[in-house]
This record gives C-alpha cells, sequence and structure tokens, in this order.
C-alpha cells in the first residue's frame, strides 16, 4: 500500500505537469483576447496553420475578431489584425516584446549558425553603413556591372540576329538577380588567377550558376525545415547542402575573391574580432546569402510577370525607364556602350517604384512575430482593451490584414501599377474608416524590426526590370496564360513562390 502511494505522489505531479505542457489548462482570463486551443493537445492548430497559413487565419478572423490566441505546436501565439495597433507592437521595446529570442532560435534550425547579440548588432550597423546612403550607390554599381555580365554577354546586334530566345520566367529572373546579387556581395574570380577578365568573367557565370542550382534545391525544402517537418530523406539532403554551403561560402573562399562587398567583409572581420570561430562565420556566410537572395528573384518575376500581363503597364513604365535614360544622355542601341543606372536615376522612375510596391502588397508575405517577455496592454481602434499574456507570442500577419484589406486598398487582387504613386509622382497616403494609416504595405517588416537591407534588395530587383525592359523585347509564350496560383506552403516567410512556371520570349530592341 505504502509502495502505491509514493508512485501516485511521483506520477500525479508529472501527469499535471505534463498536461499543462501540453495546455489542457490554459484558460482565458477576463482582459485577455479570446483563445482557441483547437482540438489536438500541444499540436493545436499547427497542421492547419502550417498547410495554409493565410486560410487559417481568415478562418479565425472570421470566428474571433481582430484579435485572438490561437495554440500552434506547444505554443500560444496572439495574431493582431488590426493595422492600427501595428505601431504599438512594432515600437514596443524589447524588453518587453522581443524578437530576437524567436529569430535566433530559427536561424540556428534552418542555418547552423548559433545567433548571438552581438552578432545581430554588427548586421544591423554594417547593413546601415554599406547597403544605404553611398555604401548603397557604390553597391549599386557592382550591381549592375554583374548584371550586365549575365545579361549581356552574349546580346546580338542587327536586325537579322533580332531573334526570340524562349526561356522559363521564374526561372530566369531568379537565375539571374540571384547570381548578380552574389556576385556583387561575395566577389568575382580575380583576373589574374583565371588568366583574363574573359575567363574569369566565364568562370563567374559557371560557378554563379551552380551554386543557384544548389540553391534552390536548398529553397525548396526550406519551409518544411523551418518547420522542423521533413521526411528523413529530405531531412538528410538539406544537412547536406548546408555543408555544402558552409564549404561554398566558407571565409576561406570568399577571401580568395576580387571585388568583395564591404557588407561581407565588414561582418566577417568583426565577428572574428568577437572570437566567433571560423566555422560559425562560415555558417554566417550562408545565412546572409538567403537573407539578401531568398526573395528578390522571386519578387522580380513576379513584376515582369504582372507587366505582362498588364500592356497599359508595360508601356508606362518602359516609357518611364526610356524617358529616365534619355533625360541622363543614355540609349540603348546596336553598337553603343551598355548604359549605366545609378541609384539617382532609379529615384527617378516613381511608376516602376510604384510597380515594384504593387508586386510586393500582392505576394510578400512575412509573418512577423515577438515573444512577450511581460504583460502588455493593447487597445484596439474600436477601444477595446486587452493584455497580452508574459511567455506567449505575438504576431503580425500583414498579407491579410493590411495588404489584401479591401478598406484600405481598392480591389485588392487587382494589380494596380500607380496604386502607390499620385499623378505628380509623390508617394500616395492610404484610410481606413477616414483616418490616415502608417503601415499599408509591409513586405520588409517594421521598426526595429525591419530588413536592414530592404533599399539594397529594392535596387537590385529595380535595375534587373530597367536592363530587362531597356535591352529588351518581352512577351508571354502564350497570351491566355494565366497568373500561377502560389504555393501556400510558403505563408510567413517573404515572397511567395508560384505552384507552376510561366514560358516567356524575348529577343533585343534594337
Amino acid at each position: 500500500m505504502e509502495l502505491w502511494a509514493v508512485l501516485l505522489c511521483t506520477l500525479v505531479p508529472l501527469l499535471l505537469g505534463g498536461l499543462c505542457v501540453l495546455g489542457v489548462f490554459r484558460r482565458r482570463r477576463p482582459d485577455e483576447p479570446p483563445l482557441d486551443k483547437g482540438t489536438i493537445p500541444w499540436l493545436g492548430y499547427l497542421l492547419d496553420f502550417r498547410k495554409d497559413s493565410s486560410e487559417f487565419l481568415k478562418r479565425m478572423q472570421r470566428k474571433h475578431g481582430d484579435v485572438f490566441t490561437v495554440l500552434i505546436g506547444g505554443y500560444y501565439f496572439t495574431f493582431v489584425m488590426d493595422p492600427f495597433c501595428f505601431g504599438t507592437i512594432v515600437k514596443e521595446s524589447r524588453s518587453k516584446l522581443d524578437f530576437i529570442a524567436f529569430a535566433a532560435q530559427l536561424v540556428l534550425q534552418v542555418f547552423g549558425y548559433k545567433s548571438t547579440e552581438a552578432s545581430q548588432r554588427i548586421v544591423h550597423t554594417s547593413s546601415v553603413k554599406h547597403l544605404m546612403g553611398e555604401g548603397l550607390s557604390v553597391l549599386t554599381q557592382t550591381t549592375m556591372e554583374n548584371f550586365q555580365k549575365l545579361m549581356l554577354f552574349n546580346l546580338s546586334s542587327g536586325e537579322e540576329k533580332r531573334v526570340w530566345k524562349e526561356e522559363n520566367l521564374f526561372h530566369y529572373c531568379y537565375n539571374i538577380v540571384f547570381r548578380a546579387g552574389y556576385l556583387a556581395l561575395y566577389g568575382s574570380e580575380p583576373h589574374q588567377r583565371a588568366g583574363g577578365k574573359e575567363k574569369a568573367e566565364e568562370q563567374d557565370r559557371v560557378h554563379s550558376n551552380q551554386l543557384f542550382l544548389e540553391f534552390r534545391k536548398y529553397d525548396r525544402l526550406f519551409p518544411r525545415l523551418a518547420f522542423a517537418a521533413l521526411p528523413p530523406k529530405d531531412k538528410r539532403e538539406a544537412e547536406e547542402l548546408k555543408r555544402l554551403f558552409w564549404n561554398m561560402l566558407s571565409v576561406k573562399e570568399t577571401r580568395q575573391k576580387d571585388k568583395i562587398s564591404m557588407w561581407i567583409r565588414d561582418q566577417e572581420q568583426l565577428l572574428a574580432e568577437k572570437g566567433v570561430p571560423e566555422y560559425m562565420r562560415d555558417r554566417f556566410m550562408f545565412m546572409l546569402l538567403w537573407a539578401s537572395q531568398g526573395n528578390t528573384g522571386p519578387t522580380a518575376f513576379w513584376l515582369l510577370l504582372y507587366l505582362l500581363k498588364h500592356p497599359e503597364a508595360m508601356k508606362a513604365v518602359r516609357d518611364e525607364v526610356d524617358k529616365v535614360l534619355r533625360e541622363n544622355g543614355q540609349e540603348v542601341k546596336a553598337g553603343s556602350p551598355p548604359i549605366t543606372i545609378t541609384t539617382d536615376m532609379l529615384n527617378q522612375a516613381p511608376l516602376l517604384h510604384s510597380a515594384l510596391e504593387e508586386t510586393l502588397r500582392l505576394v510578400a508575405a512575412p509573418l512577423l512575430v515577438r515573444a512577450v517577455l511581460e504583460d502588455i496592454s493593447l487597445r484596439t481602434s474600436s477601444g477595446t482593451q486587452y493584455t497580452l499574456r508574459k511567455g506567449d507570442r505575438v504576431a503580425l500577419f500583414p498579407h491579410l490584414s493590411v495588404q489584401m484589406n479591401p478598406e484600405i486598398h481598392d480591389e485588392p487582387h487587382k494589380f494596380k501599377y500607380d496604386r502607390f504613386v499620385n499623378p505628380d509622382g509623390t508617394k500616395k497616403d492610404f484610410y481606413k474608416n477616414g483616418k490616415k494609416l502608417k503601415y499599408v504595405n509591409m513586405p520588409w517588416g517594421a521598426g526595429v524590426s525591419a530588413c536592414p537591407g530592404r533599399f539594397f534588395a529594392s535596387a537590385e530587383m529595380k535595375l534587373f526590370v530597367f536592363l530587362m525592359l531597356s535591352y529588351y523585347d518581352l512577351e508571354l509564350v502564350s497570351e491566355e496564360e494565366e497568373i500561377p496560383a502560389i504555393d501556400s506552403s510558403r505563408w510567413g516567410f517573404g515572397t511567395m513562390q508560384p505552384k507552376h512556371d510561366v514560358r516567356f520570349r524575348y529577343r533585343p530592341r534594337f
């Protein structure tokens, strides 16, 4: 009898503790948002959320309103869908809402890099220094030269050579933009080592293409890897690809290149000074590659596709591009030297910028998450006061709550290339219920966690489209080609990708 008493005293606390972990005893407090734990202990709505995050959140919003708490994989997430609350969340101090701990956990899982506060400060400081202002101008010039290296090296000239070349649009855009960005950031083959400029450039084209093909393999695994949902075979492949990139992007390999960007060079040196071991700096290099190039190519694809599907938009943006070239004393014609596009010239193209913003509004869908470090109060636009509980997570999904909100953007599912610009070229304001909104398009996040490389990424995509429209006639192989559906498994990870590719053709304009 005494033995059974001892066993009960031991097992009951363990059982109760397990039930607490599973969320069985969680109850909504009077001042908290609606709570929905689902029917599966611990997992809650993980499977629904992973299958299609957007549809799941639409369903929860219809059921509970603009603020609600759900159980997802052992964590309680409070989703805030009221855009007037965004400022409170993104500006809250890190002592109350912290985005770093959540990000560090994800980075370790998908890149094998163990992040620290020091490394995060290094990324931010270096990005402000080299991806904005004068540093951005320098990097934009290098990126443009690499676009020319990849796009124009075999450009035909003369009417008899103006033949159409056919490709897959998504593959083409992702390939070219990724490779140009990679070469601009991580450096190119030294001419002396390769045996001359032409041989060096050819090696850059071959090497960058090989890197891209391996990157695409990893990119396809990324969503399930982030959710820790890869089957054993795919998990082994992901680990092999990680090791491949750690070697290909290693500090030793990168140091042998010419024209390494100061963004890469500074961060590597500062990490070394902080005592970060070399093998971990190799992993850091891989993380930077995905962060800088994982979304720009897919976005460029959508932008070109929307222009191709909307002739009036294509004409307006191309006319603007040609006008900017003329006003800067340049033109594209057979036998002429390559054009030089500067950041100032990109800033003279408001319609191109608006078309990019509109594209991002339609296809960029990041999930912005903060860990709640202490109970905080949140007041909605309707005046309701909620308390967010310490230990939970608070999340924003701007794609649904602002970017596709018909109360903010008229006909939100339509591509309107000039949506974000006034007739005089100035930035347009947006309102909801007669009140001006600050956050109407959030592809880069916001507040202290806003993507520090957003200005370079934007310049990179606009450079690519500027060059494509300047040098080539473009058209879809099939005029009846529909905009492809998106891959719903990628909700929350940046720019969405299409379920299938689209055939297009291009030829030199002159």
